[in-house]
């Protein structure tokens, strides 16, 4: 299978990236992973791209990404390169769909949420579309088998993507192209090395991984980092009303922030700017003091950080 093009030529030894989603300004969890993501870079003397995941228009918030760009810039979380949107990448992803449906791996479903049970998907349509219905989603093939990988925090992760799964959706019934075809194409073609995210996202990495696969694409390297939960145990988010952060308490942010990684900033950077902080953080990074729990509650390092605003979500 031949391997799609925009392949990188040369990278550095470690490319990492940070990917959020434009439906409002970063919350505390947004930041973790941005700045989990950015001090690993950094640490292995290699790049930080930013790629704003826009490829869903019904949930992109217009000021989002002018906030988003700015609170890292507050932050001093500088990246690399030009900002990659998902959004002018339309024609890429189509140009994948296309090589798998040539190449077999990919059917028409005509089924809706609502129409399937709770579940991996049964495979109603794999064998082709029942009489009378034509297709809203094309679906991927899975077969049998286990997936796993080495997480670099977390240990090693198994799922048996067919029967936790199934045959899961590329491109969906309103015409948007799925996160997960969209993320493996952008990662490919950015040189993408290594993936520092929210361990809510480990779930995702088998489909990842055989997309990966079928399209004859190297795996990166995965570490995902604790989600930080409110007191009921939700997932900081736009849905359960995380509060933006505030840009111009960036030190604080940031302190707080290491704090939650398990480091241990020095009491004398509670008077030093987000730069100076950024310094220190990138020359004493340790993920080996990263707590291997999978959420922490973010209570305790939030108070006075954020505004009224809403948050949105981030890879």
């Amino acid at each position: 299978m031949p391997v799609p093009r925009n392949q990188t030529a040369i990278t550095p030894a470690y490319r990492g990236r940070f990917a959020p989603t434009p439906s409002g300004p970063l919350h505390f969890g947004s930041i973790i992973a941005a700045l989990g993501s950015f001090l690993e870079a950094r640490r292995q003397q290699g790049e930080w791209l930013l790629r704003i995941e826009d490829i869903d228009q019904p949930r992109v918030n217009p000021r989002a990404t002018d906030d988003i760009l700015h609170c890292l810039d507050a932050l001093a979380l500088e990246w690399d390169g030009e900002v990659v949107y998902q959004s002018q990448r339309q024609d890429r992803y189509d140009e994948v769909i296309a090589q798998l449906v040539r190449d077999d791996l990919v059917f028409p479903c005509a089924c809706s949420r609502k129409q399937l049970p709770p579940g991996p998907y049964p495979g109603t349509c794999r064998d082709g579309l029942p009489a009378g219905t034509s297709g809203r989603t094309l679906r991927l093939k899975t077969r049998a088998g286990i997936i796993s990988f080495h997480d670099r925090l977390q240990g090693k992760y198994r799922q048996d993507l067919q029967s936790s799964v199934g045959d899961f959706i590329i491109h969906r019934g309103d015409d948007i192209t799925s996160y997960h075809l969209c993320v493996v194409v952008d990662d490919h073609d950015s040189g993408i090395t290594a993936i520092v995210r929210g361990m809510d996202l480990i779930d995702s990495t088998p489909r990842q991984l055989y997309l990966q696969e079928s399209l004859a694409l190297a795996h990166p390297q995965y570490l995902h980092l604790p989600v930080a939960v409110n007191p009921q145990g939700s997932k900081l988010s736009k849905q359960t009303h995380a509060g933006a952060i505030d840009p111009a308490r960036g030190p604080e942010v940031l302190l707080q922030a290491l704090r939650f990684l398990g480091q241990s900033p020095e009491s004398r950077l509670r008077k030093a700017s987000p730069r100076e902080i950024i310094d220190w953080a990138c020359a004493h990074w340790d993920i080996d003091r990263i707590p291997r729990a999978t959420e922490i509650q973010a209570g305790p390092y939030l108070a006075g950080l954020t505004g009224s605003d809403q948050a949105g979500s981030a890879d």
